[in-house]
């Protein structure tokens, strides 16, 4: 009677081998896993709906927030990044009144 050598290890190294060869369809990829020849198709994949841009934000939100806020040790990085990022869209959506309001000598 032959034996093969079995194991978690073999079984390990086994699954993650063909994890890395299996070919993963445009769909399913990543946007920094596409290429620029690939943009076009993977953005035609997208859903667009009103359903499908608020799963993809809750999506984001949920991948946020387990990463930065809902950590063990946990500091002021996740906070500030977000006051960061809402600080500068509130400076890009006031530009054009802010624009108005300079000194300027009127010539």
């Amino acid at each position: 009677m032959v034996f093969l050598k079995s194991g978690p290890a073999n079984f390990h190294s086994l699954c993650h081998h063909n994890r890395l060869h299996t070919p993963v369809s445009l769909a399913e990829k990543r946007l920094m896993d596409v290429k620029l020849n690939e943009l076009g198709a993977w953005l035609g994949g997208r859903d667009f709906t009103p359903n499908g841009i608020l799963s993809a934000i809750r999506r984001g939100h949920d991948r946020y927030y387990n990463k930065y806020i809902n950590v063990k040790k946990g500091g002021i990085g996740g906070v500030a990044m977000l006051l960061v990022g809402y600080v500068a869209i509130s400076y890009l959506w006031e530009y054009d009144h802010i624009k108005h309001d300079r000194w300027r000598k009127y010539h």
